[in-house]
């Protein structure tokens, strides 16, 4: 489990999210931000004390480089899938904005950078509060967001870069419908 502090605000953040909309509490989004600020160093130390706990046999972290696949350069940390076009440059917009959101969020399975300005993403998300952030964050409207099998994609913009999210398993956190209704990531089709 990451111990980087934005990574556990953000699950916080997320859990809070969801727990005042689905208890209908009237919190906003910076009193929401604030209070997981506030709870960040005690959930830190909880989840230390279980790592310390569960002693050294963990497995460690590392990369593999795995060469060159077509016109792709690709490589995994940490079980994350990394494919860059091996005509982009490192400091692109899209290359930058991978980077971030895989050393900063623990949902990225993989990403895809065919060029410069585009970046194809696929997250697993555990919650609907963090389906909804990834939405919010990477530009998807949940209304352009298409169930395809066991994924949801759906296409957006993120600081000048095209984003192809791909959401694993997002399907079956939609199954309350009510409560993706609520949450704003499930846009039901209207009657005619």
């Amino acid at each position: 489990m990451s111990q980087d502090p934005r990574h556990v605000r953000h699950k916080l953040r997320c859990a809070l999210d969801l727990a005042t909309t689905l208890l209908d509490l009237p919190m906003t989004a910076t009193q929401l931000e604030s209070l997981a600020v506030e709870l960040t160093g005690p959930v830190r130390a909880l989840i230390a004390e279980a790592l310390a706990a569960a002693g050294d046999d963990a497995p460690v972290d590392y990369a593999v480089a795995r060469g060159t696949a077509g016109e792709f350069e690709e490589s995994e940390f940490a079980g994350c899938v990394q494919r860059v076009g091996l005509d982009v440059d490192l400091d692109s917009p899209a290359a930058t904005l991978a980077d971030r959101l895989r050393s900063t969020q623990h949902d990225v399975v993989s990403t895809e950078v065919p060029d410069s300005t585009t970046l194809g993403i696929t997250v697993r998300p555990g919650t609907l509060a963090c389906w909804h952030w990834w939405l919010g964050t990477l530009g998807v409207a949940p209304s352009t967001v298409a169930v395809d099998g066991t994924a949801a994609v759906g296409h957006g913009s993120c600081k000048g870069v095209t984003v192809h999210l791909r959401g694993d398993g997002v399907p079956d956190l939609l199954t309350d419908r009510a409560a993706a209704r609520l949450m704003g990531v499930l846009v039901e089709p209207s009657a005619r």
